[in-house]
């Protein structure tokens, strides 16, 4: 029977990318290919967003943060993070979409082009390139887990290696040939199979419940969704760390990280794109509280046993993260097992392939060159980068399955936590050129190189004490059972402040406002 699951898997992993080629259509321009010359509805710009920063993760992870939170913790305070995620997009979508939308710019990162020069411009953007790849090859490796576990289920025991190459092969395929309009299409499509394979799981699940489950659930907090009691400093999903936090990363992330502001720009409309950034944040929410329902139901069905503990005290998994993927494939029948793993890969598929090009044809490339390439050059250059943002993908996904099996947090956090380094940079680095009338380029460079220096610093070395949240001062060694690091929503935060702190400072060497200060940016008449 598990004949059908695998048939299902693989005419999904043949069919999505020549759905994705035949969408896209012949590109005919490096616009075409990048940007998609504003053919995309806000609505499936909308998807894309959604589908583009939760994906794998989100599937698989997400329901292993509520299945393991203990009572303290609270099941769901990870919600507080959605909240903050909306609170912030509102705020990108008044401040940040108008230079990118209206201003006609490729790249995010033109924007600081516009305002300081390519200096930092370039800095950003392979800012931008090196953590893109870490975290999405975080991504890769998370969709390779569920097909090792249906392979080992048919006693196959395949590499991730093996896993995650093809899985690449099959996500360049549409982003080479179909470019942006491609991607975004097929993001939106891959969205809704997943989220319909949520709802088929959690419709499994419930028949096979004990009695009295909701109780037990209840007494365990594993409803909870606002923390007031954690430390700020130290609880990950203590209420106002979440919501600070999440609203200043949700700025980052989205008027920053060029991943998303590529979705955005392919509506080229800016009030078409404020709705697909604001209504993103209400269907995240919506996506998170899906996924953490799942790891309560599981918690539920297993009787929180822990995933990594050998049977009969645990679940005897190799890996926390691999407990939805076990359900889904020991647990569900075929056929609907083969559904939603598909929905699983679905979410892999979501390509940063798109951005990573376009960010380092016009942004590093023509910046080195020292001029705009025809439109013919700029497709090509696009899809040659295209196929090597791949193979780093491919290795970064490779290098995280050789080393996860060491790591305490599940793949999300550890995705979210990568950001940390440069994100408050990226982001400060926009306000810097928008407050700061008076900053150069010189400034905000040596304000982004201090910020990532001294972030690297806070999140490898200073440590609290776990009892009490108190400060121990820096350490570089592992934490201890007795100390724990900053929580990570900070991380963005500190990294704006320190830019901001850094670059203003520097700017007051200046006389004179900026001539670059004010850049030439006016709304559609229309919003």
């Amino acid at each position: 029977m598990r004949a059908l699951d695998l048939a299902i898997i693989g005419l999904f992993l043949v069919g999505m990318p020549l759905l994705g080629v035949w969408i896209g259509g012949k590109q005919k321009s490096g616009s075409d290919y990048f940007v998609g010359e504003g053919k995309i509805s806000w609505w499936v710009a909308c998807l894309s967003v959604v589908s583009a920063e939760t994906s794998t993760l989100t599937v698989l992870s997400v329901p292993t943060v509520a299945y393991i939170a203990t009572p303290g913790d609270g099941g769901m305070t990870y919600l507080a993070l959605a909240i903050g995620y909306i609170a912030g997009r509102i705020v990108v979508s008044m401040v940040l979409l108008p230079r990118y939308v209206a201003g006609n710019l490729v790249t995010a990162y033109a924007f600081l082009g516009k305002r300081f020069g390519s200096g930092l411009q370039g800095t950003a953007s392979v800012t931008f390139l090196l953590t893109r790849t870490l975290a999405d090859g975080i991504r890769l490796f998370a969709t390779a887990i569920p097909i090792k576990v249906v392979m080992a289920a048919y006693g196959l025991n395949v590499s991730y290696w093996t896993i995650v190459v093809g899985l690449g092969i099959a996500m360049v395929l549409y982003s080479f040939f179909g470019g942006v309009r491609a991607v975004v299409w097929v993001d939106a499509i891959q969205m809704l199979w997943y989220i319909l394979g949520a709802v088929v799981v959690i419709w499994a699940i419930s028949s096979r419940l004990p009695d009295g489950w909701f109780g037990k659930a209840v007494d365990a907090n594993k409803f909870q969704i606002f923390d007031f009691s954690s430390n700020m400093l130290t609880g990950q999903y203590a209420f106002f760390t979440a919501l600070i936090g999440g609203a200043v990363l949700s700025m980052a992330s989205h008027g920053s990280d060029q991943l998303i502001v590529q979705r955005l720009q392919s509506t080229n409309d800016l009030r078409a794109a404020r709705k697909a950034l604001v209504a993103s944040g209400f269907v995240v929410f919506l996506q998170f509280a899906l996924f953490l329902f799942i790891g309560v139901l599981l918690w539920a069905l297993y009787n929180g046993l822990a995933p990594t503990k050998p049977k009969p005290e645990g679940l005897g998994l190799a890996n926390k993260d691999e407990l939805f993927a076990n359900f889904i494939v020991n647990d569900l029948p075929s056929g609907l097992s083969g559904f939603v793993i598909a929905g699983i890969l679905a979410a892999a598929l979501s390509s940063s392939l798109g951005a990573l090009a376009s960010s380092t044809v016009t942004d590093v490339y023509e910046r080195v060159i020292g001029r705009e390439l025809p439109e013919a050059d700029r497709l090509r250059h696009g899809r040659i980068w295209t196929i090597v943002w791949a193979g780093a993908l491919i290795l970064c996904a490779g290098f995280f399955a050789s080393s996860n099996k060491t790591s305490a947090d599940p793949i999300v956090v550890q995705a979210l936590g990568i950001t940390g380094y440069t994100y408050g940079a990226l982001l400060g680095a926009f306000l810097l050129g928008l407050l700061f009338k008076r900053a150069r380029q010189a400034d905000a460079i040596v304000a982004f190189v201090s910020t990532v220096i001294v972030m690297a610093f806070i999140i490898l070395g200073v440590k609290f004490n776990k009892p009490d949240g108190s400060l121990i001062g820096v350490d570089f060694s592992k934490a201890s059972g007795n100390t724990v690091a900053l929580a990570w929503p900070w991380y963005t935060l500190c990294g704006v402040v320190i830019t901001l702190v850094v670059g203003g400072l520097l700017s007051l060497r200046h006389g004179s406002v900026d001539p670059l200060a004010e850049p030439d940016v006016k709304e559609p008449s229309q919003v």
